[in-house]
């Protein structure tokens, strides 16, 4: 297939970017401001608010962690097909400064979301002593502070390699890129999962789970394709990188969605066999809590809304190629990463009984209404494809088979 011209397609935010800027801005602002206000009215049970907080904080997390492993992943395996949607993977994975940030509230939080952070609790559980030179606040928090450093040096990296490459057009910024993947990898799969123990698994600080940081990065990689998917399509919507970005690369896009979901799919069911068939109680607590008191309607609504409704929906090809299509099911499946953050946080809450609280749903309008703005200023003065990457034409011409 020839590449097409695209010396006329559209190919920067413009004003564009500035309108995003401050829409989702205020509108974050806004989300932000109602969440901490209901916060302070709640000083009986500031609990609700940081379980709240961690929630949404989480959820705009694994966007950056999983567009950031996917631009390392296209380095690493010298990708051609990928390049015209690198430069939007790139961008989200820089939102990461906003994002830590946004996470920085959990440090004060300790003492009220995890139990193991209590001298009190831990005398009186042999398995929290086992854990306490791991899971001590001290400890917690430069764990804290050392993935944060690590992701957001990562994405500066990869980011401003290949901004420059499109100024200079050296070819030294790709063969860079390339040498430092395959460590990026390596860092990338080390703080990821003990991120996700840190902040997640110590939730249930007696349970834990070998497979927790793969399900995790699952669940990341999905909903990075996801936002992808839509933010590209409501840049198409606008009259940008309309040439550029084809039904074929939907297409890979879509794949990747739907094939991470079944692997989420695989990793969930994994971990709860396991666990079921050993029958320790330390174990079983987890999915003993989200299977009564409600909550195994949530559990329901994963099994059905995460893995069964999108694997029908995406088996076939055809949806795939239709970016309209493709964008209904990406904004599903975003929805349904939010419930399933919600349903491993919220139960070490409330492990009697579901419970869902207005903060949760304000906190999330405001973090991913900023996030949005912040991406939106991190593209506004580079192009939305890497215009002089070497893999480009390749990328244009790519058809799938």
């Amino acid at each position: 297939m020839r590449a097409p011209d695209i010396s006329h397609d559209n190919l920067h935010l413009g004003p564009l970017a500035a309108k995003i800027m401050v829409f989702a801005g205020v509108l974050g602002v806004l989300g932000l401001g109602a969440g901490i206000a209901q916060g302070l009215m709640m000083e009986s049970d500031p609990a609700v608010f940081f379980h709240g907080w961690l929630i949404n904080s989480f959820y705009v997390l694994t966007l950056v962690l999983g567009a950031l492993i996917f631009v390392i992943i296209q380095h690493l395996t010298r990708a051609g097909w990928s390049v015209v949607v690198r430069r939007m993977a790139e961008g989200i994975a820089m939102v990461a400064p906003l994002v830590a940030l946004l996470a920085l509230p959990l440090l004060l939080g300790v003492s009220t979301l995890y139990e193991w952070s209590h001298a009190d609790v831990v005398a009186h559980s042999p398995l929290l002593q086992a854990k306490s030179g791991y899971l001590h606040g001290g400890f917690f928090m430069i764990r804290f502070v050392v993935y944060f450093l690590v992701w957001i040096g990562l994405a500066f990296f990869f980011f401003r390699r290949s901004t420059a490459q499109d100024v200079s057009g050296d070819v030294a910024h790709t063969h860079a890129m390339q040498r430092f993947a395959a460590p990026g990898v390596v860092l990338f799969g080390l703080t990821i999962t003990f991120a996700s123990f840190d902040l997640l698994m110590s939730l249930h600080p007696e349970w834990y789970s070998t497979i927790f940081g793969v399900y995790i990065f699952a669940g990341s990689f999905v909903a990075f394709f996801a936002f992808a998917i839509l933010c590209i399509r409501l840049l198409q919507a606008t009259g940008r990188v309309r040439i550029a970005i084809t039904p074929e690369h939907y297409h890979d896009m879509g794949k990747l969605m739907f094939g991470f979901t079944v692997f989420w799919a695989y990793i969930a069911f994994s971990q709860f066999m396991l666990i079921w068939y050993a029958n320790i109680p330390e174990e079983t607590i987890f999915f003993r809590v989200r299977s009564e008191g409600g909550w195994e309607w949530v559990s329901l609504l994963l099994l059905f809304g995460h893995f069964v409704l999108p694997f029908v929906a995406l088996i076939s090809r055809h949806p795939k190629r239709r970016p309209t299509v493709l964008a209904i099911a990406a904004a599903w499946m975003l929805l349904m990463h939010w419930v399933d953050i919600f349903w491993l946080v919220k139960p070490a809450l409330s492990p009697e009984a579901f419970s869902f609280s207005l903060v949760d749903a304000t906190l999330g309008l405001g973090m991913v209404s900023l996030f949005v703005a912040a991406l939106a200023f991190v593209l506004r003065r580079h192009p939305l494809i890497p215009v002089k990457d070497p893999r480009l034409a390749e990328s244009l011409a790519f058809e799938n088979v």
